[in-house]
């Protein structure tokens, strides 16, 4: 029987179901496996099972995150911190939205910008004239921002606005990290905003219904910060927001939310949230 107290959809659900069958598959069986292998198998499962082409971001939050710590996690050699929540720190929360729609990355446009990102980097590589090895080994992190500034308007539009997205993605995470080290709330809510603006316009995902919850936040008082979870094709929106601000928050998000889709009357929810510890038995 599983469980929880979110909805399905949106929130790493399909790694948070795998890691636990695999936990407990493994300590009735008596297998031990490391944090890392932990993370593997269960990516393997998603890339090979489910169809997904996601890479160890969720595995790895539901393995190694601590309440109360943001993890920041360099994913080329598996490298991990984590950050304590600043002093500084002003109150916060985390709320989710459900959009009232399951989702389903296997069938979702998911898997195609990530082949368009691969494809950017191997453009690139090309363009100008960096050896490469084999296609599948090549990605962005491999190229320098500068090279793609160079040669992005010999590529093709989607391509380019895939690149970009990941080139300033990857910027944001290593800015937000120092913000959050720093008890600087503003900047990491204005940060996450700016993650939500760039995977619409430039990685082009996120469903009509997770669109219109994030416009709806950034218009919302007391919230920090947020976006869709994922690719936002359906599923979820997380917002970071001041705890005196939540019953105006719920309020308003969802008078505004249904307005525009009243058919998910019954099936749009709001959880406030808090951090947590890992997978464990």
């Amino acid at each position: 029987m599983i469980d929880g107290e979110l909805p399905i959809g949106g929130l790493s659900s399909s790694a948070a179901v795998i890691i636990t069958f695999l936990s407990a598959l493994c300590n009735l069986n008596g297998i031990r496996l490391s944090p890392s292998e932990m993370i593997e198998i269960s990516k393997e499962a998603e890339n090979r099972y489910v169809g997904v082409s996601c890479g160890k971001l969720d595995q790895s939050c539901e393995i190694y995150c601590k309440k109360d710590h943001l993890l920041f996690m360099d994913l080329r050699n598996d490298t991990y911190e984590l950050i304590p929540t600043s002093p500084a720190m002003k109150p916060y929360e985390f709320v989710i939205f459900f959009s009232g729609l399951e989702r389903s990355l296997a069938g979702s446009k998911f898997n195609m910008r990530v082949d368009e990102c691969r494809s950017a980097a191997y453009a690139l590589k090309a363009l100008s004239g960096m050896e490469y090895g084999k296609f599948e080994e090549t990605n962005l992190r491999d190229v320098p921002y500068e090279t793609y500034l160079r040669y992005r308007d010999r590529l093709p539009e989607n391509w380019a606005k895939r690149a970009e997205h990941w080139y300033t993605e990857f910027q944001r995470v290593e800015k937000g990290a120092a913000a959050w080290k720093n008890g600087d709330l503003e900047t990491f809510g204005r940060l996450s905003f700016e993650s939500g603006h760039s995977s619409i316009v430039n990685w082009e995902t996120g469903s009509p219904e997770l669109i219109k919850l994030y416009e709806i936040m950034c218009k919302t008082d007391g919230i920090y910060g947020g976006r869709f979870s994922g690719a936002g094709f359906k599923g979820c929106c997380m917002a970071i927001i001041d705890p005196a601000f939540r019953e105006s928050i719920l309020e308003h998000v969802e008078r505004e939310y249904l307005a525009a889709f009243p058919a998910l009357t019954g099936k749009y929810s709001a959880h406030v949230c808090r951090t947590g510890d890992g997978v464990k038995l």
